[in-house]
C-alpha cells in the first residue's frame, strides 16, 4: 500500500513538472514558428527584375555583394546587374538619367545638385561608416614624418593627398584641419585621382599625408610606408562615408525598391554578424574575396573594417553636416535642401518591419 501511494505521488510531481515546462517549450516554438513566418512573409516578385548597381566592387559594396552570392535578391525575384563607373558624376547622371538603378557613391555637390535641380534621387541607406577605433577611411601620414606630425597644428603647410575636391574627400580633410584651426587653403592641397596613387605618392615622398581607404592602409601598414596618425572618431565622429541611392529607375517600381532593401539589409547583417561578432567570418571572407576587387584572404584580417549598419540607417547628422559645408562655400545652386530633402529611410524601415531590427 505504501508502495502504490509513493509511486503515485512520484507520477504526480512527474505531471506537474510536464505541465510546468511543456508552456515554456511550447512559447519558444510559437516565438521561433514567428520569427519563421516574420522572415518568409514577403512574396517574390511575379515576374524577374533585372535591377542595375553602380558600384566599385569595394569592401564597403558587401551589401550587395554578399546578397548576390548568398543568392537573397534572386530569391525575391531581383537579378543585380553590377555597373562600373569611372567617377562619382558619372554614376549621378546615370541615376538621374533612370539608366542606373542603384548607385553606391559619397556625398558629392554633384549629387546634391542634382536634387536641387528636382531629379528624384534618394539616399536610402548606410554603405559606410567609420568605426571607433578603426577608422577604415582615415587621414594617414609617413612613416618617417611621424614624431614631426604629432598635432593638428603640424599639418599646417604640408602636402596632403586627396582624390576630389568639392567631394566627401576634401569635406574629411577639412574637418580634420579644423582641429588645428585650420581650412584646406592652410596646406599645398594636391589632387591624387586615385587611392593606389596615393599610397605610392606617400610611398616615393611626393606628398606628406592623404586621406586613405581600406584595404590600402593595411598595405600601407604592413610595408612601413605609413603611419595611421589619429583616428577619425576624434575629427569626424558623425561621418556618412557612403550612400546607397536610389534613382527615379527603381523607385517607380516600389515593390522591387522594397525587396531590393531587403535583401540588402539581410546581407549587412551577414557582414556585422562575420566581422564583429566573428560568426561564419570565413565565409563571408570567402564571399567577398570572389566578388570584390579585394582578393587576398589575408588582407580581410588585417583591415580596418568599414562598419555598415545592420538595420541599414544613415547617419543623418553627417548628411546634415556635409549639406552644411557645400552650401557654406557656395558650391550648390540654391540653399533650400535639408536632410529631410535628400533622406527617405522608408525603404529600410520597410525591410527592419520584414526582418526585425539586428
Amino acid at each position: 500500500m505504501r508502495f502504490r501511494i509513493a509511486l503515485l505521488l512520484v507520477l504526480l510531481i512527474v505531471l506537474i513538472a510536464a505541465g510546468c515546462t511543456q508552456p515554456a517549450a511550447e512559447s519558444e516554438k510559437q516565438t521561433q514558428r514567428k520569427e519563421d513566418t516574420v522572415a518568409t512573409e514577403l512574396k517574390p516578385l511575379e515576374e524577374p527584375v533585372e535591377v542595375t548597381v553602380g558600384m566599385k566592387k569595394v569592401v564597403s559594396d558587401a551589401g550587395v555583394l554578399i546578397g548576390m552570392a548568398k543568392g537573397y535578391y534572386k530569391e525575391l525575384g531581383i537579378t543585380i546587374k553590377p555597373v562600373q563607373f569611372n567617377s562619382g558624376q558619372e554614376m549621378i547622371n546615370s541615376l538621374a538619367a533612370g539608366q542606373l538603378d542603384v548607385g553606391a557613391a559619397v556625398t558629392s555637390s554633384g549629387l546634391f545638385n542634382a536634387m536641387l535641380r528636382g531629379i528624384p534621387i534618394k539616399i536610402v541607406a548606410d554603405k559606410g561608416v567609420n568605426v571607433k577605433g578603426q577608422g577604415y577611411y582615415r587621414l594617414v601620414i609617413r612613416k618617417d614624418l611621424a614624431e614631426e606630425i604629432e598635432g593638428y597644428k603640424d599639418l599646417k603647410g604640408r602636402k596632403l593627398g586627396i582624390v576630389a575636391t568639392a567631394s566627401l574627400d576634401e569635406i574629411a580633410l577639412d574637418r580634420v584641419l579644423n582641429m588645428g584651426g585650420m581650412t584646406t587653403k592652410d596646406v599645398d592641397l594636391q589632387v591624387i585621382r586615385s587611392f593606389p596613387d596615393i599610397l605610392a605618392a606617400l610611398s616615393n615622398g611626393n606628398i606628406d599625408g592623404g586621406m586613405l581607404i581600406e584595404p590600402f592602409i593595411a598595405k600601407g601598414v604592413e610595408k612601413g610606408i605609413i603611419d595611421t596618425w589619429k583616428d577619425p572618431s576624434e575629427y569626424d565622429p558623425h561621418a556618412q562615408t557612403a550612400l546607397l541611392l536610389y534613382g527615379p529607375g527603381i523607385m517607380e517600381k516600389p515593390e522591387v525598391a522594397k525587396r531590393f532593401m531587403v535583401a540588402y539589409v539581410k546581407s549587412l547583417r551577414d557582414y556585422n554578424d562575420a566581422f564583429f561578432k566573428n560568426k561564419n567570418k570565413k565565409e563571408v571572407i570567402d564571399i567577398l574575396a570572389e566578388m570584390s576587387i579585394i582578393k587576398d584572404k589575408d588582407l580581410y584580417y588585417k583591415m580596418f573594417p568599414a562598419g555598415l549598419n545592420p538595420n541599414g540607417y544613415v547617419r543623418e547628422k553627417g548628411i546634415e553636416l556635409d549639406l552644411e559645408w557645400y552650401k557654406a562655400r557656395g558650391l550648390l545652386k540654391g540653399n533650400s535642401l535639408t536632410v529631410e530633402d535628400v533622406v527617405d529611410s522608408s525603404y529600410v524601415e520597410f525591410a527592419n518591419k520584414i526582418l526585425g531590427e539586428y
